[in-house]
This record gives structure tokens, sequence and C-alpha cells, in this order.
């Protein structure tokens, strides 16, 4: 983006009887913007880019917490980030499957909350969509980018992300169980008066490969006073009725 100065001078050539060509050669501008320049000389609104919070003198956090740590859970559960073969920026890339609508359109503005000026559009595979944006700051937003697949490096939060997460828990666990979890029912079978009766009762479950990743998720629970246990090396359960109550109070199924 040009400033409004350099706008300014290069439309004072071309208004002293300069040729668009020659200003643009000189200044290295196209003639394009030049010309659109004696029209309107400000920026159009929709042009104002706000600096990254990460790439400031002094690095910050988005200016919207909460979504930021909704969409860090659905970025480690079922994100990635990919260079454009091209380019200079990055692809942010959540997978959403099809059957949840509204889990597609939380995603969206998710994003658009954490890069306002970052397009949003959804493309669509296989019995899911990617909900992706382009932009050039999303590693500087999940530095947990890296090369090959996240269960097979260590992933850490830094010291600015754990500070949202403790401020947002909820979000950044619903932002991972709508990613890698689910709300189940289960069923069992009791005596009750000497017959046996099905019993049905619900249950969160959790599921990753990683097991930092897992990790981040129970000490998230373990924040906000819901009791798991692991099913096995990559599952995570609750169970308890107290604790799927606290779940359905702030998570609840997908939708």
């Amino acid at each position: 983006m040009y400033g409004i100065d350099t706008r300014k001078h290069a439309v004072a050539l071309v208004a002293s009887g300069r040729s668009l060509n020659s200003v643009s050669k000189q200044t290295g501008i196209s003639r394009a913007a030049i010309r659109a320049w004696q029209t309107r000389i400000e920026p159009l609104p929709r042009l104002l880019i706000t600096p990254c919070p990460r790439c400031r003198p002094v690095p910050g956090a988005p200016e919207d917490t909460a979504a930021y740590a909704y969409l860090l859970g659905l970025y480690l559960g079922d994100g990635c980030i990919s260079a454009h073969p091209r380019g200079v920026g990055h692809y942010l890339r959540i997978a959403c499957a099809d059957a949840w609508p509204g889990l597609i359109e939380a995603c969206r503005s998710a994003i658009k909350a954490v890069r306002p000026e970052d397009q949003v559009y959804v493309l669509q595979k296989q019995g899911c969509v990617m909900v992706t944006s382009y932009g050039r700051h999303w590693p500087c937003l999940f530095p947990q980018h890296g090369p090959g697949r996240k269960h097979d490096r260590s992933i850490a939060l830094e010291p600015w992300q754990r500070d949202i997460v403790n401020a947002h828990p909820w979000e950044f666990i619903r932002g991972l169980v709508h990613s890698d979890g689910c709300r189940i029912t289960n069923w069992t079978t009791r005596l009750v008066g000497g017959e046996r009766k099905r019993y049905e009762y619900p249950r969160y479950f959790f599921t990753n490969r990683s097991a930092d990743i897992i990790r981040l998720f129970t000490s998230a629970l373990d924040a906000v006073g819901v009791e798991w246990k692991p099913s096995n090396a990559q599952n995570t359960s609750i169970a308890k009725r107290d604790s799927v109550a606290l779940m359905d109070q702030h998570i609840g199924p997908k939708y």
C-alpha cells in the first residue's frame, strides 16, 4: 500500500505534464494505480490494513482474544497452514464436516474476527469443506505451524497464547471439541427391582494423535473443573454427570 505523500507526488508529476508511462517508470508505480489516484487520492476503506499484532514493534495479541482462543482450538484439531507456491502469503485451512453447517459458519466468523483484513472462503471437498483464508500473517498468529504433521512434532503454546487460553478456556475447549471431539449417548444395562433395564447417558470424547495437544486439552479441562479420564493413548473421555452438565452448558453438541 502506498502512502498519501507518494500518491500526491505521482499525481502531481502527471499534472505537471508528464505522461503516465514516464511517471510509472520513474516511480515504479503502475499506470493503473496512478490513473485511479487522479480520481480518488485516499485509500478505499476496505484497503486500510491493520498491522498484524505479532509484527508490531511491541508484539501483542489479536484484538478479539475469545475468537482467537476458539480458532486456536480449531487449528490444533483440524487445521493446517501452507505457503502459497508463488507468493509471500500463507493459506489457513480448517476442515469442517458438511454435517455441521453451524460449525462452518462459526469457523468463518472466528477467522474474520481474528483477521478482518483477510478474505474467507469455502472449498468443497468430499464429505467436508475447507474453510480457507489467505494472508501474510497466519504463521505469526499460529507459531505451531511447521513441517510435517502436528502429531509428529512438538506442540507448545507461546506465553501470549497461554495468556489467551487462560483468559478464555471454554472457547479454547470448544474449538478443540468442535474439531476433534464429539458428544454421544452411551448405554448400558442394570438391574432395577430384579429386572434388567437399559440405561442411557451422555458422554464427550476428544480424539487426537498428538500427546501434546491432548495435554493442552486436559489442562484446560482441569482449569474449568471438568473431570476426565483417558480411554486410550489418543482418546479422552468425559462421562461424570456433573462434568457432562458443565460441558453441555458451555459446549453442547455440534450443529
